[in-house]
């Protein structure tokens, strides 16, 4: 049986992350179906809807960022319907 792995070894791989890197992600990718579900949509609705998927994943909404975030999806043009 080979030597074991230190804890501050094992502990290594993780701690060189950033902190927030997984809230990063749910942002990333609540922004990202929102993107291409509400484009064009007033900056209201598209900002509940950022702020009601956020929070089914835990995460809090942070409200200057979720504010850019809709202004930015609101001002695109709506993905037009393929007929």
């Amino acid at each position: 049986m080979g030597p074991l792995a230190s804890i501050s070894r094992l502990a290594g791989s993780a701690s060189s992350r950033p902190v927030g890197w997984q809230v990063q992600l749910r942002v990333d990718y609540v922004v990202n179906i929102v993107t291409q579900t509400h484009r064009g949509q007033s900056e209201d609705i598209v900002r509940k809807e950022i702020e009601n998927q956020l929070r089914t994943f835990g995460v809090v909404p942070n409200n200057r960022q979720v504010a850019q975030y809709a202004c930015a999806i609101s001002s695109l043009p709506p993905i037009p319907l393929d007929s």
